[in-house]
């Protein structure tokens, strides 16, 4: 059993309630009606109905639930809260009520509001479209620092990682994190990896370094971060400043970080910065043919999770079967 599969079998042991704010895109659809048929969730979907069974091209819609935001007797109540929360920001009532017509920002409240455990969005959206209404209405969690943007990627047969399933971080969000930020993605990231996967997670910062090979700013950043991960996480199997196959590879971690408990074995990969993260993970999903799921988000006080706008059908009901394993979590 592969590690989506796994995700699945438990998001139906506890089945949750997601919410796709885009309801007439027939990728999201089509989602959604395999989402329902195969226990993994009950869903909303947002949009115009007739919108909607257009997109669905016949695709059984029974069981999903479909609210237009722009009407329903929901709309006053969360244009109401949107307001309260807001106005110390300059949020007037007037345009409260016009932001809850988004069906982003109706999504999430959705999801604040308790009608939904977790949102799922972004094949048609940007990240910031769908990180900016949960960080206005659900906000950061209490014990995170930061948010970060993380890839499952599961390569098959592989023998690297936990059987082929790595954390790459930050793949989706932070273009450029200071030593201090590199240092909590990784200890997020590690917390994220344990929930999801349930195993150990070893945690290699990345570099074109290891262990001194290679002198430049950029490497002391990854030195910095690894410092002060250990300083927080003193119980964490972390180590670093490590090049990929370092991470990797037992063979080249025995020559390049002898005596290292992480080089070779590594499952959660930290990039230094997005350039690396995004180019890496984009590079193992189309020569490795691996499956990418993600951007998924962490650090948010309830699951809120982004799509690549490439993503395709069963990219997204991966993905919901993760934010649902992830409302378990919370």
């Amino acid at each position: 059993m592969n590690f989506i599969d796994q995700m699945i079998e438990k998001a139906i042991a506890d089945k949750k309630t997601i919410v796709l704010p885009e309801g007439t895109d027939p990728r999201v659809v089509t989602a959604a009606a395999e989402v329902v048929k195969r226990k993994i969730a009950n869903v909303i979907l947002l949009g115009k109905e007739e919108e909607i069974r257009k997109a669905a091209d016949g695709a059984d819609l029974s069981g999903i639930k479909i609210i237009d935001p722009e009407n329903t007797d929901l709309h006053d109540d969360y244009s109401n809260t949107f307001y309260e929360m807001r106005k110390a920001k300059g949020m007037t009532p007037e345009k409260a009520s016009e932001t809850m017509k988004d069906a982003t920002y109706f999504g999430v409240m959705l999801v604040k509001k308790g009608v939904a455990d977790g949102m799922v969005s972004g094949a048609c959206h940007s990240t910031a479209n769908t990180l900016r209404p949960a960080l206005q209405i659900i906000r950061t969690a209490p014990d995170a620092k930061m948010v970060s943007a993380f890839f499952l990627i599961n390569v098959p047969n592989c023998e690297y990682g936990e059987n082929g399933t790595f954390i790459f971080a930050d793949s989706g969000l932070n273009i450029n994190p200071s030593a201090d930020e590199l240092s909590e993605i990784a200890i997020a990231s590690a917390k994220t990896f344990r929930s999801l996967v349930g195993a150990e997670p070893k945690v290699a910062m990345l570099s074109f370094s290891t262990k001194g090979s290679g002198k430049d700013a950029l490497v002391d950043k990854v030195v910095e971060a690894t410092k002060l991960a250990k300083e927080k996480a003193p119980d964490l199997l972390l180590d670093g400043e490590l090049q990929a196959d370092a991470a990797l590879v037992p063979a080249v971690a025995a020559s390049k970080a002898p005596g290292s408990k992480v080089a070779g074995h590594a499952n959660v990969l930290i990039f230094p910065d997005l350039n690396v993260g995004n180019i890496g993970y984009k590079l193992v999903e189309r020569l490795a043919k691996a499956e990418a799921y993600g951007p998924i988000l962490q650090g948010i006080a309830k699951p809120v999770n982004d799509l690549s706008r490439g993503c395709k059908a069963e990219d997204i009901v991966g993905v919901v079967a993760i934010t649902a394993v992830q409302a378990q979590c919370k």
